[in-house]
Parts: structure tokens; C-alpha cells; sequence
């Protein structure tokens, strides 16, 4: 794994920030994970957003969220544009995804986490909430060895020979979408496996980072581009390859886009283009799933985290088991 020169990466952030996120999520997941399986998604939502709203006000730092809940209009908080901490401390670029899988929440299903990612100021893509096509691959592999814009039983073909193996040893990980009926039926052509998710394509990128732990070998597909840059952050930390293009479709999305800085609407991003500087990325399970285990309620009113934390400029990946026994400050029914 290849990480960023620590005598040439930004020492904007500070190393003790990435507990600060570590806080921010875990009051998220502990939000959002008090309506698993009570069938709301929204009020699931707002809790974990209001949370991380609410946490983020303590931290000290000038932030700006650039990847958020949506333009001012669409959103009360976390919105895109919106300044957030205590404006004393580094200028930071914020990405937020306060309920990864609303849905899986809603319906107490595995794999919904709360995530965020923090970088130098004016080094996150400023990605307008579209669709974007993704292929992402761990650590350890030439450059170049996936092309978005290659088939993909090439890109599978590909990574079977940089591996070593036969196509029929690559697992890819794909959302579970009639859009993608393509892209699967050209996968399993090879002999390769399909495995497929409902939602949480965050986690499912990061999966491609340990295929010896997770069995995922390749992501591909279409999905938010939000969550695209989060992915990319923490890509950016642990290693890998990926690339993606926005897809934008209409003359509404294409303005939209370039009012965010977007000139070339057809541009390849690679995880350089979209997290530039050092950053960090945090998420907390929700939900138990193959990532992280979600939040548990004792009945001795102790409630249990786990939480995933990166940073860039190291590489050093952290796994954060909590007890958190001051309830008072979730506020929790």
C-alpha cells in the first residue's frame, strides 16, 4: 500500500481531529440507531443528521460542508455550503452522510453506518447530489488496471490477470438495481461472482480494500455521487484505485454542476481529483454488517460503538470499540 509522503502531505489536520469525527459519528449512529426497524426512514434521517449537526458545532474547526444533504433550499442543516464548527481552527472541506442506508435502518437490516470525511479546505470535489458511475479496486495493483470506460468483463478479465487467478476467482460487488442487469450479466459471463447489496455502496467500495477478509474483489456500478467522494476519501487513506464520472444527463444537472465548479461534464475523476489533500474518514456502524458492528443499547444504560477511522497522511486505520455511559447528551427518548 502506497501512502502519502508524511514530509510532503499537509499538516492542516491535525491528528487529533480524526477523534474528533469519531465523536461526530458515533452521536450520529447512536441518533439514527434508535428507529431501526420502526419502518421510518426520515425520521431516522433527520435524527442521525440533527446529531452530527449538533456535534459538529463542538469541533474546532472552520468547516464548510461541500458534500451534504442537499443545496440550502432542500436542507435545514448539513446543507451544501453550510459553515460549520466553532470558525476557530484549520479551514477544513466537509463530506457527510449522516445515515448511509436509510433504508437498512428502517428495515433493521445490516450495513447502515454513519459517515463523514474532513480535508484540507478547497480539496474535496464539489460533487452536485447526482448519479456517477464507479469502479474502485484495492491496494497493490499497476495503475490503470481497471478503465471506467472499458467493459466489464474486460475490467474483470483485467484484474484476474493482475491478480493472478481466473476470472472465476474474482468476486464483484454491485447495488442491486435494474440499471445494473447489464453490468452483472457481463460479470457472470466470465465466470465471476456477483454479489449484490441493497444499499451502502460507502462500505461496499471499502470492502474492495481487504478482498482476503470481505471476498469483494472489484466494485462496479452506479450510485450517488455523494457517496462516491466519501469513498474515494477513504480509499485515499487505505489505498487503491478508482475512478468515476458524474452523470449528468440534463441541461438542469449540467448547470447545476458547473455552478459547483464542474467544467468538463464528461471528466474521469480518480481518487486525486476528488480528495486532494490529506483527510480523514470516520464511520460507525448503525446496523451490525460486514464492515462494523452496529450500536447496542445495554440494559445496564451503557450503549456500545464501533467505529472505523483513516487518515491519509499515514495510512493508519484505527478501529474504535466504545462505551459510552453519559446518555444524557443524545437525547433519546
Amino acid at each position: 500500500m502506497k501512502l502519502a509522503d508524511p514530509n510532503t502531505a499537509s499538516p492542516t489536520l491535525h491528528r487529533n481531529l480524526t477523534l474528533e469525527l469519531v465523536r461526530v459519528t458515533e452521536r450520529a449512529a447512536i441518533a439514527a440507531a434508535d428507529w431501526r426497524g420502526k419502518g421510518d426512514e426520515k425520521a431516522a434521517d433527520h435524527a442521525a443528521v440533527e446529531a452530527m449537526r449538533t456535534e459538529l458545532g463542538n469541533v474546532a474547526i472552520d468547516g464548510r460542508i461541500v458534500i451534504g444533504e442537499g443545496e440550502r433550499d432542500e436542507a435545514p442543516m448539513l446543507f451544501i455550503g453550510e459553515k460549520v464548527g466553532l470558525t476557530a481552527g484549520p479551514q477544513v472541506d466537509i463530506a457527510v452522510d449522516p445515515l448511509e442506508g436509510t433504508t437498512l435502518c428502517a428495515k433493521n437490516m445490516p450495513g447502515a453506518i454513519a459517515t463523514m470525511a474532513m480535508a484540507d479546505g478547497g480539496t474535496l470535489l464539489h460533487a452536485p447530489d447526482v448519479y456517477m458511475e464507479k469502479i474502485a479496486i484495492g491496494p497493490g495493483y499497476a495503475r490503470n488496471t481497471i478503465d471506467l470506460d472499458a467493459p466489464p468483463a474486460e475490467n474483470i478479465q483485467r484484474l484476474a490477470k493482475a491478480k493472478g487467478v481466473p476470472a472465476s476467482a474474482i468476486t464483484a460487488l454491485v447495488l442491486d438495481r435494474p440499471r445494473h442487469a447489464d453490468i452483472i450479466s457481463a460479470v457472470r459471463s466470465t465466470g465471476a461472482a456477483v454479489r449484490l447489496i441493497t444499499d451502502g455502496d460507502v462500505a461496499g467500495v471499502i470492502h474492495t480494500a481487504s478482498p482476503d477478509e470481505t471476498g469483494v474483489d472489484i466494485y462496479m456500478g452506479t450510485g450517488g455521487a455523494p457517496e462516491g467522494v466519501l469513498a474515494a476519501a477513504a480509499l485515499r487513506c487505505i489505498g487503491g484505485q478508482m475512478q468515476c464520472r458524474l452523470i449528468l444527463d440534463t441541461g438542469e444537472k449540467r448547470e447545476r454542476a458547473a455552478k459547483m465548479g464542474v467544467t468538463d461534464p464528461r471528466m474521469v475523476y480518480g481518487i486525486e481529483d476528488m480528495v486532494k489533500g490529506d483527510c480523514l474518514f470516520a464511520a460507525t456502524g448503525v446496523t451490525t454488517g460486514s464492515l462494523l458492528t452496529g450500536v447496542k443499547f445495554r440494559k445496564d444504560n451503557v450503549i456500545e460503538t464501533e467505529t472505523v477511522v483513516m487518515r491519509s497522511v499515514t495510512g493508519t486505520v484505527r478501529y474504535i470499540k466504545a462505551e459510552h455511559r453519559e446518555l444524557a447528551k443524545f437525547h433519546l427518548d
